[in-house]
């Protein structure tokens, strides 16, 4: 347990911290699933809008400090290839 009163401080900040990253990273996990689910669906129209709302959250979250960009970058190029792969299979 922390005695000085930065340490306490310290303690409730990252309790806040905690609790902001874990629900943004579990937004972009939610909504991670729904793009994947719409891909297994093989519906493209569906799986482009899907696309565009996880691209959004991604950019929103690497915005802070809760995920790095290259992650989320590196995420996003895996999502378009599989939309890309997706658009291939359906032409």
């Amino acid at each position: 347990m922390a005695h000085s009163l930065s340490a306490k401080k310290r303690a409730r900040q990252n309790a806040k911290a905690r609790t902001r990253n874990r629900a943004r990273k579990s937004i972009v996990k939610t909504q991670l699933k729904r793009y994947e689910q719409t891909l297994q669906a093989s519906n493209l129209d569906a799986a482009q809008e899907q696309f565009k709302q996880l691209t959004r959250k991604l950019d929103k979250v690497s915005a802070t400090s809760t995920m790095h960009k290259n992650t989320a970058s590196r995420l996003k190029s895996r999502m378009a290839r599989r939309l890309n792969a997706l658009k291939a299979k359906v032409s």
